[in-house]
């Protein structure tokens, strides 16, 4: 049996059918819209939830199996989950909170409170050791709540939008920690942030209803996706269709040519994948080379620094504010959009 993590969850209320697996000593990052499935993944997991079907193996000890009636409580399992709030004992100190973990799995009071002051110093806080944690900011919360997470030693570690409800000036030095107490352990962090998957995971899973709609390297989903969400965290159009001719024909009718990554079966599904900021936006149907050009309604704009997003029923634009003037871009407005086929990348989908 391998080591790191296996797991299977079928939940038929929440239709959710996933299957995920990570190698000891790596992080995935799990991302998907609300609702997809990740909380009932990492619950599962967690042993917070009993889905329909769920068979849960850690570094080759089963944890959990509908089918034979395996269940083990969550405080067995050596996993560590760290949220979005801290949940930190109010009553109790930074150092005391932190050296719960190690007292409650039985460790002496003097050995949970020599591992509770080696986490702080890990997460770069020991001098809150003795704050309540009413006088910690939220990043020095979430730092002292790592420490505890790790207090425990846990074979696993799940981490829930740990930065979600930090200011954004705070966020980085977290991502920093994690990035250094992560190393070699196995991790899954679900999150809506392209720069935690980044920053953070070996490998990411990309999951839609319910269901897991691409999986790989990190570097690979984010920069050739192949599912909606997965563009839409990258920041790229992504179309679907199937093969005709060498190009990629939607259910829509739009045709789209482009650079051939993978060999394409006649009738193959594919994605056609390209930057927002390769498309140009016309009222009028543009003459020339032949080109891709799709017709679309602008649906809203957006701006963005010093370029204004342009969001249609097809695919987004990033043009100039002088540009979205002059063109008068607004909700309703009929336009042309062209790409050229050496900005698309074709993969099979």
């Amino acid at each position: 049996m391998s080591a790191g993590l296996e797991v299977h969850v079928r939940s038929l209320e929440r239709d959710v059918d996933l299957t995920v697996r990570v190698p000891a000593g790596e992080t995935l990052a799990v991302m998907g819209p609300n609702g997809a499935g990740k909380s009932t993944l990492l619950s599962a997991v967690a042993g917070t939830l009993r889905p329909d079907e769920t068979t849960v193996r850690l570094d080759g000890r089963l944890l959990a199996d509908t089918s034979s009636g395996t269940w083990v409580p969550p405080h067995r399992r050596g996993v560590a989950l760290l949220a979005q709030d801290p949940l930190l004992f109010p009553h109790l100190d930074a150092r005391d909170n932190v050296a719960f973990g190690p007292r409650s799995t039985g460790a002496s009071r003097a050995a949970s409170r020599s591992a509770a002051e080696h986490w702080l110093t890990a997460a770069g806080v020991p001098e809150l050791a003795h704050r309540k944690p009413a006088a910690l900011s939220g990043g020095q919360a979430q730092r002292v709540a790592v420490a505890r997470a790790l207090a425990t030693e846990p074979r696993l570690l799940l981490l829930d939008e740990p930065m979600a409800a930090l200011d954004v000036t705070v966020a980085p030095t977290l991502r920093r920690l994690l990035r250094e107490v992560l190393v070699e352990r196995t991790t899954v962090l679900v999150t809506h942030d392209v720069l935690d998957a980044l920053a953070l995971a070996d490998r990411v899973v990309v999951v839609q209803d319910g269901r897991v709609a691409e999986a790989g390297p990190t570097h690979e989903v984010l920069s050739r996706p192949r599912s909606t969400f997965g563009a839409q965290v990258a920041g790229l159009d992504l179309v679907r269709g199937v093969v005709r001719d060498g190009r990629v024909q939607t259910e829509a009718g739009h045709v789209l040519s482009g650079v051939v990554q993978e060999p394409l079966a006649e009738g193959a599904e594919a994605v056609a994948v390209f930057s927002p900021s390769a498309v140009a936006v016309h009222l009028d149907p543009p003459g020339g080379s032949p080109r891709n050009v799709l017709s679309a309604i602008v649906t809203h704009v957006e701006a963005q620094g010093d370029r204004v997003r342009v969001r249609t029923d097809v695919i987004d634009a990033d043009v100039t504010l002088a540009a979205a003037a002059e063109l008068d871009l607004g909700p309703g407005r009929h336009v042309h959009l062209v790409v050229k086929a050496t900005e698309v990348a074709v993969h099979p989908a």
